[in-house]
């Protein structure tokens, strides 16, 4: 009785053991995919910001009262106009007076010289001391010393009077005018500012390993083209190149500047606007499989790999880039691997499945 109950007991373990082993194998069918190798382009983004082709402020050399101001904000300008004129009577009365020191001085100037050819005669005939005439010549050396004095004079009291005239230093837009007419101002008083936007500079900041990357690709890239992405992501109809970097990163962050120009004939883009770099990187051999079809344990990425068997097994996947809804896979699968396409959550590791495969282009919809 002993031992038939003994032999009981060992063979439900035996048949409970079995049907734990025993896989399990799911009743609904899923696709799969194989991943493929081509040649692609990766997007890569960077914060960019708008600087003017030229960008100046505009500001007051003297101080008085504006008096006039002959443009309005956000007007066309041509270099040399008139924007503001500045109270100059002032200036004026300064360049009366200096002008008329200058001619006082000729007019002395002309005396001596008179007076010295005449000193000049007597001293041949003995009749005057050469000491006499030693002064004189010392006189008109005054004199003519006075006379450049006289001119610095009236040149700075023309260049004053010029300050009174306040003009475009070259064709752009007037921005903000802070001061109105009839505000008095101080000298170096801040009165508007002018862009030049027919062309604009786009700053930004990329990773030493941005820069390697670009460093090795700029000879094989002919165009060397890229793209602006407006503030409400629109891409920008006019293509920019990039022009220069700086010469050292930035310690704090490991970035390091690039200046990259696009001509502006509608003037749509504005000095300290904002927008995105977009530059295209060509992929050559990238083994690529939609993002969908991933998953992340402990920041490790994984698909589920379908064998002959049926059988589901996770595969740990190292991805090299990741792409607008696809990663490109530096290691982990082939392109003889049967990957589970979508419903991901509903398998686990070792259930057996039904499956059939799905066109490429069902797959890959987004690639570029």
């Amino acid at each position: 009785m002993k031992k038939s109950t003994f032999l009981s007991v060992v063979a439900c373990l035996f048949f409970a053991s079995c049907s734990t082993n025993t896989k399990k194998e799911t009743k609904q069918s899923f696709q799969v995919f194989n991943p493929i190798v081509k040649d692609t382009i990766y997007h890569r983004e960077y914060i960019a910001e708008i600087n003017a082709f030229q960008n100046v402020e505009i500001r007051s050399r003297i101080h008085g009262i504006i008096e006039k101001i002959h443009v309005d904000e956000g007007r066309n300008v041509k270099q040399g106009q008139t924007l503001f004129t500045i109270s100059n009577s002032s200036f004026q009365q300064e360049l009366v007076k200096a002008q008329a020191m200058l001619r006082s001085a000729l007019t002395e100037l002309k005396a001596v010289e008179i007076e010295l050819q005449n000193t000049k005669r007597l001293t041949d005939k003995n009749i005057v001391s050469k000491t006499e005439l030693e002064m004189l010549k010392a006189k008109l050396e005054v004199m003519k010393a006075k006379i450049e004095e006289a001119k610095a004079n009236e040149a700075q009291a023309k260049l004053n009077l010029s300050f009174t005239e306040i003009k475009a230093p070259f064709d752009g837009i007037i921005n903000r005018i802070p001061n109105k007419t009839g505000s008095l101002v101080d000298e170096e008083a801040l009165l508007t500012s002018i862009s030049n936007n027919r062309e604009v500079f786009a700053y930004f900041n990329v990773s030493e390993i941005d820069y390697l990357e670009y460093a090795g690709s700029k000879g094989r890239d002919k165009s060397g083209e890229i793209t602006l992405i407006l503030a409400n992501n629109e891409l920008y109809n006019h293509k920019g190149k990039i022009e220069t970097s700086e010469s050292e990163f930035d310690k704090g962050t490991g970035n390091i500047a690039f200046r990259a120009r696009f001509a502006n004939p509608d003037h749509l883009l504005k000095h300290g606007s904002s927008g995105k770099i977009r530059i295209d990187t060509d992929l050559k051999n990238a083994m690529i499989i939609p993002q969908k079809s991933t998953f992340e344990i402990q920041e490790n990425l994984y698909v589920f790999v379908v064998g002959s068997d049926n059988v589901v097994k996770m595969r740990r996947i190292i991805p090299k880039l990741r792409m607008e809804n696809l990663f490109v896979i530096e290691s982990g699968i082939s392109t003889n691997d049967n990957i589970i396409y979508e419903g991901i959550q509903l398998v686990k590791d070792g259930d057996k499945i039904k499956y059939q495969k799905i066109a490429t282009e069902q797959a890959f919809r987004n690639i570029n």
